[in-house]
């Protein structure tokens, strides 16, 4: 089995699945790798089949040291800060400079969570049904220790459900199902997700056109929350909207574009590139490594429309994802849209979750 392998993906539903026979594990917050081994040679391969040796260098040597001389393994990048995943502190770790590299992974080590086998010697694995897949990769790293891991598992429904509960505090995802009979089918998304959902009110304060359709469409809303200080912090985006939306949006928002950047709470964010054009105007930092060379411009608006979105959780002061647009909440005013509406879950330490010694 030679690389480039794309991932097995997963689809998102509402609840546990009920009926036919399952494999839960938790939802790993991380980088998605394939780890390619043969002997001294080691390559860790990322979703879109990028080579991601250069960022963790610190996981090779014990890649070498625990691993079989001839393998495949699928697993999770993620990085550990007091007892939960720090998914900005991974994201730091993608940095062109070798220095900063070396520097991080020292600073924030990576660890790395195996959950599935794909193939091992001269075997490749993926016509396996996946309850042998797993015991096998059970048996192989039975022995394994930081910072390789091996994923909890359970077919009891139960479990899985205490799982969604009470380790999401730790910065997981929430729950994967996976066929037991199930082969590994590359690219296809056979396995189930389920994930946190919850709903929030927020301002919205701006805008960014679609990337297709010459600014005659929305391609997401800017989402705002007041912070204990009374400031407008931004959160994230919404979007995933129909074409149709997208049109009807540009008329709906057309108001609210007049005389927005006078008292606008994020002008200086707007006038932080120059006080030129349109198109110049950027969130602070504007371009990133992570943005891939994306129109990250931006439309203010009046900050006087209120949404309700739904989202699953948060990464530090922002929504980790794309939140998804639910309604519009004219009922509400836009000071009520605070922080303390969202529910803060407990951590739950990561021991708790490695099986011990793991």
């Amino acid at each position: 089995m030679n690389p480039p392998v794309l991932p097995m993906l997963a689809k998102r539903v509402g609840q546990l699945p009920v009926g036919g026979t399952w494999i839960f594990e938790p939802k790993w917050d991380g980088f998605r790798a394939l780890v390619f081994r043969d002997g001294d040679e080691i390559l860790i391969q990322s979703r879109d089949e990028k080579s991601l040796n250069r960022y963790f260098p610190e996981l090779l040597d014990p890649l070498r040291s625990q691993l079989p001389a001839r393998c495949v393994l699928d697993g999770e990048i993620v990085v550990a800060n007091d007892g939960a995943l720090d998914f900005d502190a991974l994201q730091l770790r993608i940095h062109p400079a070798a220095s900063r590299v070396k520097l991080l992974s020292q600073e924030i080590p990576a660890s790395i969570v195996f959950f599935d086998l794909l193939g091992e010697g001269d075997r490749d694995l993926r016509g396996v049904a996946f309850q042998d897949r797993r015991k096998m990769l059970e048996s192989l790293l039975s022995s394994a220790a930081p910072p390789l891991h091996l994923t909890p598992a359970t077919s009891e429904p139960s479990i899985a459900a205490d799982w969604f509960r009470r380790f999401e505090g730790a910065g997981l995802d929430g729950v994967i199902a996976k066929p037991a009979s199930g082969t590994y089918e590359p690219n296809k998304r056979v396995m189930l997700k389920i994930k946190h959902e919850r709903e929030c009110d927020c301002v919205v304060a701006g805008f960014r056109w679609h990337k297709k359709g010459d600014r005659t469409a929305v391609g997401s809303l800017l989402l705002g929350l007041f912070d204990g200080s009374g400031a407008l912090q931004h959160v994230g985006v919404c979007a995933s909207f129909t074409d149709k939306k997208r049109r009807e949006l540009v008329e709906f928002l057309a108001p609210y574009r007049k005389n927005a950047l006078a008292k606008h709470p994020w002008k200086d964010w707007a006038e932080h590139a120059s006080a030129g054009g349109e198109a110049e105007h950027r969130m602070p930092g504007g371009q990133s490594r992570w943005s891939g060379g994306k129109d990250l411009s931006w439309e203010p608006l009046r900050p006087e429309l209120v949404v309700e979105v739904a989202y699953d959780h948060m990464q530090g002061n922002r929504f980790r994802h794309t939140a998804q647009f639910r309604r519009w909440r004219t009922d509400k005013k836009p000071s009520d849209c605070t922080y303390d509406q969202l529910e803060v879950v407990a951590p739950e330490e990561l021991a708790v979750i490695f099986a011990a010694g793991r």
